[in-house]
């Protein structure tokens, strides 16, 4: 089993910066079968979509529009990921999810582990 838990949304004006971060605990070894770790908007009224992710390697990933905007990163040490959100936008207003793909001998398929959420509101 994995838990996640989201923190450090909030109210922002337009410009601004927020640290989201994700906190990931479980049981004694299992850091080692995530895979990746991804973090999801969903925008009011609107599906989940996919903002960043960054890969047990460390690979990451980023959606069009957050690129040069947005940064994944992780604190191995305190199991913590973490999203860096600049110049942030009215549009960038949504519920903000911490996903977790980890994968289980002897399949190897991807079992999904998600946070509560935290909210981010950018006001014009």
């Amino acid at each position: 089993q994995v838990q996640l838990v989201e923190s450090g949304g909030g109210l922002v004006q337009a410009g601004g910066s927020l640290r989201l971060s994700c906190a990931v605990s479980g049981s004694s070894g299992i850091f080692h079968n995530i895979y990746a770790i991804t973090w999801y908007f969903r925008a009011p009224g609107e599906e989940r979509e996919l903002v960043a992710s960054i890969h047990s390697a460390g690979a990451t990933k980023y959606a069009d529009p957050v690129k040069g905007r947005f940064t994944i990163s992780r604190d191995n040490a305190d199991n913590t990921v973490f999203l860096e959100m600049n110049s942030l936008k009215p549009e960038d207003t949504g519920v903000y999810y911490c996903h977790a793909d980890v994968r289980f001998p002897p399949r190897w398929e991807t079992t999904n582990y998600w946070g509560q959420g935290t909210q981010v509101t950018v006001s014009s």
